[in-house]
């Protein structure tokens, strides 16, 4: 088991043992047990704001191996819904990335539970203060305001960020935070953080990201490996050193610099 991760104030921790892999039979974010043909029913008899809509999903997260409580509280709880193009909404709670526009996307259920259980491995209550590399629609944000005590979400593309900031205006998170501005630099006037997430993957990870995080925290974040496809990475941050392991490959949109 690994130390428990930094809380909120972050405290020195003691050195932790390399990261251990979870089961990766089921990687992410995850779907509705009723896949296609049983969302425009859902949809007709419950309504996406149901509860039993997101359960249905939780219960498939859990039966791919997803394990941690408070991820799959967080994952159920979340309306997904919110987040996606209205012509969407009937795919919403399926285990599939959807379009948000200006060439992003909002990653599978699976994925998002996934990277973020990885997060908090090893972890007891809460997580302290985290920096998500690319808001995207807010929806992975969301879900970390219920696993952290506080969250500092920054994304590059404008629209983007307006988006997001239109998607969580209706859950009132005070504990999040949306920063307008190129997520290759982190944040550091909110550093170090406990945990470090990151929606896009780059051919490394970014030396600001690894100064950022605290001593005793970890970096999760899709990498180019040296097949050339990408693959997530952990990385734990110990007084002696960055301990990584690279696991299951994943498909993410490119990490890139700079505004737009």
């Amino acid at each position: 088991m690994m130390a428990q991760r930094p809380g909120f104030p972050l405290k020195l921790e003691k050195a932790s043992p390399a990261p251990r892999s979870l089961k990766t039979n089921a990687p992410v974010k995850s779907a509705l047990q009723s896949d296609v043909k049983s969302a425009p029913m859902l949809s007709q008899n419950l309504g996406m704001d149901s509860s039993a809509v997101r359960q249905r999903m939780v219960q498939k997260l859990a039966a791919q191996g997803l394990q941690d409580p408070m991820v799959l509280q967080a994952m159920g709880t979340v309306e997904r819904h919110r987040f996606v193009e209205s012509a969407l909404v009937a795919q919403a709670y399926e285990d599939t990335s959807l379009p948000i526009g200006l060439g992003q996307t909002i990653s599978k259920p699976n994925v998002v539970a996934r990277m973020i259980e990885l997060l908090r491995e090893g972890a007891d209550g809460k997580l302290g203060r985290v920096l998500e590399i690319g808001t995207g629609c807010g929806y992975q944000a969301a879900v970390l305001s219920h696993v952290a005590t506080e969250v500092y979400s920054i994304e590059r593309l404008k629209g983007l960020h307006e988006k997001a900031r239109a998607n969580l205006r209706h859950f009132r998170l005070a504990n999040v935070h949306l920063l307008f501005g190129d997520g290759m630099l982190g944040y550091p006037k909110g550093a170090p953080y406990a945990a470090i997430i990151s929606a896009a993957g780059g051919e490394s990870v970014p030396q600001a990201w690894l100064d950022q995080l605290a001593v005793g925290g970890r970096l999760v974040a899709p990498t180019v490996t040296a097949s050339g496809q990408q693959a997530l990475m952990v990385i734990d941050k110990t007084p002696h050193g960055f301990k990584q392991n690279v696991l299951e490959a994943v498909h993410f949109v490119p990490l890139k610099s700079g505004v737009s």
